[in-house]
């Protein structure tokens, strides 16, 4: 078949754009029935999920790789679900009763008492039972966190804490429950006890168990609050229930 002319005999314009269209074309267009090529297998996500895979097989550690993921990926202050937690204590409560712990607060009460003594004895005023720490610790899956600049807020720890005891129906607890934190840490969401190890305003032990209540546990003072009140309620019914084993007892 011959090449429409034009009257001058030069191929005709509607010809060569339809020739220019042909030359860009892709040989493999699906409008020419060819099968399109395919996307390489390795894609960047399924490579990402091959790294992780291999992080695990390779280092081991499985519960604290997925813990440390769900940790950096939740939302500041998301909690984590109590049988979560659990499992983390070996199917424990992280409110109620450990004999193995309560043995440890017992032994700092005792510690404390010693050391208390033998300044007394030197001539020196005891140490506090608290220290105000400038790095929160870890555990659980949590690292240890660089606390921001600046000074904790207990005065303000102690009006928020009245107002959240008040929301569970607690207002006429609010004497035992402001006694009892500030004999413990002082309503300072940095104390951690000398001897224990017990952290934030209800002195955790250990402290990553206020993650239950908040993944911000190390910093937060409204998260501490929260966890510290739902001990209470599991382990002595009220914050007058609580305060009293601690004055029978040294600890809570």
């Amino acid at each position: 078949m011959k090449e429409r002319q034009s009257p001058r005999g030069r191929p005709a314009p509607g010809s060569r754009r339809t020739a220019r269209a042909a030359a860009r074309k892709p040989a493999s267009d699906p409008a020419d029935g060819a099968p399109a090529k395919a996307p390489g297998w390795l894609t960047p996500k399924r490579a990402l999920v091959l790294g992780a895979a291999a992080i695990v097989i390779v280092g081991g550690g499985g519960f604290t790789v997925y813990t440390a993921v769900q940790n950096a990926s939740a939302p500041q202050g998301e909690p984590i679900p109590l049988d979560v937690m659990a499992e983390a204590f070996g199917g424990g409560d992280p409110f109620g009763a450990d004999p193995e712990t309560d043995a440890l607060k017992a032994q700092a009460v005792q510690a404390l008492a010693a050391d208390a003594l033998k300044r007394k004895r030197q001539g020196r005023d005891p140490l506090d039972s608290v220290k105000i720490v400038k790095t929160a610790p870890g555990g659980g899956g949590f690292d240890p966190r660089q606390l921001p600049p600046g000074t904790a807020n207990p005065t303000g720890n102690k009006a928020l804490g009245k107002q959240m005891l008040e929301a569970r129906g607690w207002g006429d607890q609010w004497g035992c429950l402001e006694k009892l934190w500030m004999k413990e840490s002082g309503w300072n969401e940095r104390a951690m006890n000398r001897s224990s190890g017990a952290y934030g305003i209800p002195q955790s032990l250990p402290g990553h168990k206020m993650a239950s209540a908040g993944s911000d546990w190390q910093t937060n003072a409204a998260t501490q609050i929260e966890w510290g009140l739902s001990y209470i309620k599991g382990r002595y019914g009220t914050p007058c229930g609580a305060w009293a084993h601690s004055q029978a007892k040294g600890w809570y």
